[in-house]
This record gives C-alpha cells, sequence and structure tokens, in this order.
C-alpha cells in the first residue's frame, strides 16, 4: 500500500503517446490499443486518467507533434501535465493533480519505455506511491545505432525488473493491459 496517507485512489498515468514521441516506435499500433484499452477499463471504473505530454525537440504546445495520437481521446475533464523532463513528477503540476484526486497507486503507460516510463516509475515510487506497469502498453524507438539494445529487449528487461521491484510500504508490478482490473474486491 502506498506511504501516502489518505490517498486510497488510483489513477492511470498515459506519459507521452504523442504524435512526434511514438511514430515509428515498437509495435506502436498494438501498444496505442492496448493503453486505449487501460483508459476504457478506467473510464468504465471511474479511475481518473492524467495525460502527460513532453514539449521539446520539436513539440511545442499546440503543435501536431506534441499532440496526442489520433487513436487516442483525452477528454477535457481528464487532467493534462506538461513536462519538460524524464520523470513525469519533475518540475510539473503532476503532484498537485494526484494530492487533488486523492491518487496513491498508478497505473503506468505510454512512452519511452527506457526514458520517461523507467523515470516516472521511479519518480513514484520514491515519492511514495504505488507503481504499476502495463506490460503490454508502454513502448520505445529504436535506438541500437547509440549502443541501446532493441527495443523488444528494452521493454522486456524494463517489464522483468519492474515486476521483482519493491519498497518499504510500497508495491510495484507488472498487469497486462488484458487482466488489469480496477475491482477492488
Amino acid at each position: 500500500m502506498s506511504t501516502l496517507e489518505n490517498r486510497p485512489n488510483k489513477a492511470v498515468l498515459v506519459i507521452d503517446v504523442q504524435n512526434g514521441v511514438v511514430a515509428g516506435n515498437h509495435e506502436r499500433d498494438a501498444v496505442v490499443a492496448n493503453i486505449d484499452t487501460v483508459v476504457g477499463k478506467a473510464r468504465t471504473a471511474g479511475v481518473p486518467v492524467v495525460w502527460i505530454q513532453d514539449i521539446g525537440e520539436n513539440r511545442e504546445a499546440g503543435s501536431e507533434p506534441w499532440k496526442i495520437v489520433p487513436e487516442l481521446d483525452p477528454r477535457a475533464d481528464e487532467p493534462q501535465v506538461q513536462k519538460h523532463w524524464g520523470d513525469s513528477f519533475e518540475e510539473t503540476d503532476l503532484e498537485s493533480v494526484l494530492a487533488g484526486l486523492k491518487v496513491g497507486s498508478l497505473v503506468v503507460t505510454g512512452a519511452q519505455t527506457d526514458a520517461c516510463i523507467r523515470s516516472t516509475l521511479h519518480g513514484a515510487i520514491t515519492r511514495g506511491y504505488d507503481a504499476l506497469l502495463v506490460s503490454d502498453a508502454h513502448t520505445t524507438e529504436d535506438s541500437t545505432a547509440y549502443g541501446a539494445p532493441a527495443p523488444d529487449a528494452v521493454i522486456a528487461h524494463t517489464n522483468l525488473y519492474w515486476q521483482y521491484h519493491e519498497a518499504p510500504g510500497r508495491t510495484a508490478g507488472t498487469v497486462t493491459a488484458a487482466d488489469l482490473s480496477f475491482d477492488q474486491g
């Protein structure tokens, strides 16, 4: 259970699923479809969905590369958080948004696996949140030219280590989009 007091609620984070971020990413269409499944389950259960958007690297606010991919449909009443750093909490209003929703447990989806996803997962745990990674709802680009493993290996490794991640008083882990449930029982 989260170490944050009086924060019993969950929220889904959709991180950087923007035109200029996920174009050409590993299994992009399947991952976006899985994120859509997660968002649908959250909405049905009354769980807040928070949309994170990265600004920078030709993604100026309002530009086409900055926009959320067309397959997803952020609603006007769902919080949107703008960021400049990998960790979605760093110099953003994400913490105040989650505090206002009494959220202590996060379900994480999005891109890039080896950058913003990992940074946000670790940022959440160190700030006292529980953090569940949807194992088939995150993706990354091919950075093998820079010495990185292939995208499928990056994703598999992140899923492996997050499945077994531990921290005092907090929970981590992974789940597939199909197996994700927001039932309280």
